[in-house]
């Protein structure tokens, strides 16, 4: 199945049915009263979360939901029915923006949320509603009012534990199909990955946590260059950061060096990130002899003195085993916390919150750039076209 983590989705509520303008006639009842009943609401239009879904994948193709019309009345007092709503499914994690005025309108978080996006149009009223004392044979009907009609825009932030950080070919991809059974693309070109991928890491059958891996950063990118920055909105979920290190880069550039260029793109994008935990994770220890491999450990070590640092090869798999093992410990340490402090629980979401707003102003900060003209030579014609 594709991944697409954001679409734009049109969505129509149903409009009430209109009231019906009608009098009783009968045997022997020439001038009956006004018995024309109303008509039915207009069907809303409800997202509900659901958590065996983790792509936006369907609603690219279904850019138009609308919710069913309220019938009108009838004669004899009866009322119209009302629109049935329209449900929509999507994974949980979903942020819903309005696209017009790019406000944040909602956030599906949890398992069979619901939330309405658009409401349906009240009921018409029938002529057998505007009857008094004194006018007996009213005429005036109501139609009903129009739904809500509104241009959405969906973005999906996966729930991870775990998020790995690094340059293009610094083996995340390898990393995450050696501890989980997900067989992301690897190659020996940079930006093989193209889309964030997932893995289920089981430790034991009571005991597992999901690392997330997305496209990897470069210099620059905190300004439009490469991919990563667009997918960074799938980390704010996480409680932690692997920030994975070629300890030796095909063009020959210093990994320190590398490595804190990509975390100054990474604060430069939004300083709360740097307050998520970050462990560094010296890979391809293989292509170094034994004792060149401790003495470049030990200075990306000295580099960040202040996390835990550990050195892997996913190709023979040294030293993941105790990565794995003590990802374990952090994850389920974490967890307990949360779940017996409520000072934490609260203080963490509101943690995520900042940080997911602020990832959230900064993307669409970079959509209203890029839908500005840019400025062109005078002397070259440019011809737009719709």
């Amino acid at each position: 199945m594709k991944f697409v983590d954001e679409v734009t989705i049109h969505v129509q509520a149903g409009k009430g049915g209109n009231g019906c303008l009608s009098f009783f006639r009968g045997r022997n009842i020439a001038r009956g009263g006004p018995d024309g009943g109303n008509g039915g609401n207009g069907g809303s239009v409800f997202l509900v979360g659901h958590k065996s879904l983790n792509t936006l994948v369907d609603l690219r193709f279904q850019p138009l939901i609308r919710a069913e019309h309220g019938s009108a009345g009838g004669g004899a007092n009866r009322t119209g029915g009302n629109g049935a709503d329209m449900n929509v499914a999507v994974p949980i994690g979903t942020t819903v923006i309005d696209d017009e005025t790019l406000e944040v309108v909602g956030d599906i978080t949890d398992p069979e949320d619901v939330f309405c996006v658009a409401r349906g149009g009240q009921f018409g009223r029938g002529n057998a509603f505007f009857k008094s004392s004194t006018n007996r044979s009213p005429r005036r009907t109501t139609n009903g009012d129009p739904g809500d009609t509104r241009v959405l825009r969906l973005q999906l932030k996966v729930i991870a534990d775990v998020g790995l950080l690094g340059l293009p070919n610094a083996g995340k991809s390898t990393l995450i199909s050696r501890i989980s059974a997900s067989r992301p693309k690897i190659a020996d070109y940079p930006f093989t990955t193209l889309i964030p991928n997932l893995g289920v890491v089981r430790v034991a059958e009571d005991a597992n946590f999901v690392v997330a891996d997305i496209p990897g950063l470069v210099p620059g990118a905190s300004q439009g260059a490469g991919l990563g920055m667009r997918f960074l909105r799938h980390l704010v979920r996480t409680r932690l950061l692997l920030h994975l290190v070629d300890i030796m880069p095909v063009d020959g550039s210093d990994p320190i060096a590398n490595a804190k260029a990509i975390e100054q793109e990474l604060s430069e994008f939004s300083p709360l990130f740097m307050e998520i935990p970050i462990w560094t994770v010296v890979t391809k220890t293989d292509l170094v002899a034994e004792n060149a491999e401790k003495q470049l450990v030990g200075l990306v070590a000295e580099a960040f003195p202040d996390r835990p640092c550990y050195a892997i090869s996913a190709v023979t798999g040294d030293g993941i085993d105790l990565l794995v093992k003590k990802l374990m410990q952090h994850v389920a340490n974490w967890r307990e916390s949360l779940a017996s402090d409520p000072v934490l629980e609260e203080s963490d979401r509101g943690f995520e919150g900042r940080l997911a707003t602020d990832v959230l102003n900064q993307s669409l900060r970079s959509s209203v750039v890029e839908r500005q003209p840019q400025e062109h030579d005078p002397d070259i014609e440019a011809l737009y076209r719709e």
